[in-house]
């Protein structure tokens, strides 16, 4: 069984930067989309970042210039460095991946920005 394991959340204070990583383990014969979502308490999941196999990123417009996904394909791994973060980004953070054309989500690591 393919597995998503997220890690590196925690707690940073406002201004500050995390970085979160996610390893896909498991029999793995290729990987496509990865990305990162969030979901607060209360509220919906959104997108965070999407990287592409060949490397190509999307992001939500309020995490322009913040954020930056990025994806070691020989390692599998898919990272997301966060910086200038604000009490409204706490929240869980959660890897998704298409692994052997099938979506797998990770377990989540959670996020929390103090003031």
């Amino acid at each position: 069984q393919v597995q998503l394991v997220e890690s590196g959340g925690g707690l940073v204070q406002a201004g500050g930067s995390l970085r979160v990583s996610c390893a896909a383990s498991g029999r793995i014969f290729s990987i496509d989309w990865m990305a990162w979502y969030r979901q607060a308490p209360g509220k919906q999941r959104e997108m965070v970042a999407t990287v592409s196999s060949g490397g190509s990123t999307n992001y939500a417009d309020s995490m322009k210039g913040r954020f930056t996904i990025s994806r070691d394909n020989a390692k599998n791994t898919v990272s997301l460095q966060m910086n200038s973060l604000k009490p409204e980004d706490t929240a869980v953070y959660y890897c998704y991946a298409v692994v052997n054309v099938h979506p797998y989500w990770g377990q989540g690591t959670q996020v929390t920005v103090s003031s």
